[in-house]
């Protein structure tokens, strides 16, 4: 299993060019902070980021 969520399109433009996105540390060394994607179609760098598990709404009226 990848460490990784990867999103498939951009939720920009709906490309799907989409690469880690890598930055340079003020050292010179490549990063690639954690959940950073960026689209070579529309050129936008954008994060993802999980923030939880949401409850099952109760659809069958149990109580």
């Amino acid at each position: 299993m990848n460490s990784r969520a990867t999103p498939y399109l951009c939720p920009y433009c709906g490309d799907g060019d989409l690469r880690p996105h890598e930055v340079e540390g003020e050292d010179g060394e490549i990063t690639s902070p954690h959940g950073a994607w960026e689209c070579r179609s529309c050129l936008r760098a954008f994060t993802v980021k999980m923030l939880g598990m949401i409850a099952r709404p109760n659809l069958g009226g149990e109580r």
